[in-house]
């Protein structure tokens, strides 16, 4: 990609017009089973404020039950709305996950909206997942891919129940990146995913590249899936679109957040410096846009960018044959890591 793209593509959405939607344009979502990952801070904890201000059951997935019930608590003062709870949840651990799925589908019959929001930046290259993906990716692709299949049931149970056709179709939503752009030229430097013992090839090319080109990289993953991000997105919109379950990865803009607490200080001055960044509220607006707005059961498929507009990713994350072996990938990986696990 060069350059001129890059920085047309920084300034057309780091610098959007005014946005056309708004928090009050959030309909009435009486009714409706919410669950919001990392939903105890910074935009995740502006997204659940939101739904259930609008009348929503929500749950604040994540790992500390201290950090969650203090929000809770707070929300519950705040909103005077009563429906909102704890469930816990570690990305980076796939037995976790699936305790965690265990748990909702025992509270729970349906889940009507999924935003897959957590998600770190730039952790020490070091770090790895309990089941021993790269840390970034494990947790912003692998951890959100394997939640997601294993909530299908109850995704395609609300999808199949609702009831009003302008709000039709259960919703996933996928928090990407605008660095999905500045990944790595190959787009998935597959070796990094699962790197293997230090010092190894794939322990090497983590190390070469560096804590933010394997964050850029995760969010390749998530448009599909930011890279990841975006196809792992677009995947979920290809195969499960007929069954009424609307996938889409947004990009919620330059923002206040607590993202990039792993970056060197230089590199947090840097950034204040010279790019524009908004308050935490303004960072839920295009994911609360595609989660509830009548028109998201048009959007399936689509990468959202600042403030709710249709986007356009890096081409070669629309790549099907990429976005196949991607899925492939991480189907072997979860069923190898957690072979009880029954893959929808």
């Amino acid at each position: 990609m060069s350059y001129l793209t890059l920085l047309r593509a920084f300034l057309h959405q780091s610098y959007p017009p005014a946005s056309k939607f708004a928090e009050f344009d959030v309909p009435d979502l009486s009714g409706r089973i919410i669950v919001v990952t990392g939903g105890n801070t910074g935009i995740g904890k502006e997204i659940t404020r939101a739904v259930l201000e609008h009348n929503a059951k929500v749950y604040i997935a994540c790992r500390s039950e201290e950090k969650a019930q203090a929000v809770i608590k707070e929300l519950k003062e705040k909103t005077g709305k009563t429906e909102l709870y704890f469930l816990r949840l570690d990305l980076s651990n796939l037995h976790a996950i699936k305790k965690a799925v265990d748990e909702l589908k025992s509270k729970e019959s349906k889940l009507d909206i999924l935003f897959n929001n957590a998600g770190i930046m730039a952790p020490p290259v070091e770090q790895i997942t309990t089941d021993g993906f790269d840390m970034t990716f494990g947790t912003n692709v692998v951890g959100p891919f394997l939640f997601t299949k294993l909530l299908l049931p109850l995704l395609r149970t609300a999808a199949a129940a609702a009831a009003d056709p302008e709000c039709r179709g259960a919703r996933v939503v996928h928090t990407s990146s605008l660095g999905h752009m500045v990944a790595p030229q190959e787009c998935i430097a597959w070796e990094t995913l699962k790197p293997g013992a230090e010092g190894g090839a794939g322990d090497k090319k983590r190390r070469n590249l560096g804590p933010d080109k394997l964050y850029y990289q995760s969010k390749c993953e998530r448009v599909a899936g930011g890279k990841g991000v975006i196809i792992v997105a677009k995947e979920f919109a290809r195969r499960y679109g007929t069954d009424g379950i609307i996938s889409t990865s947004v990009h919620p803009g330059t923002i206040h957040s607590e993202l990039g607490r792993h970056w060197p200080v230089m590199q947090r001055l840097t950034t204040n410096l010279f790019v524009k960044l908004r308050p935490t509220p303004m960072g839920a607006i295009t994911q609360l846009y595609a989660g509830t707005a009548p028109e998201g059961k048009n959007l399936n498929g689509e990468y959202l960018i600042p403030w709710a507009r249709v986007g356009k990713p890096r081409e070669d994350v629309l790549d099907e044959k990429l976005g196949e072996k991607l899925w492939n990938w991480l189907e072997e990986q979860t069923s190898m890591s957690t072979p009880f696990l029954p893959i929808a």
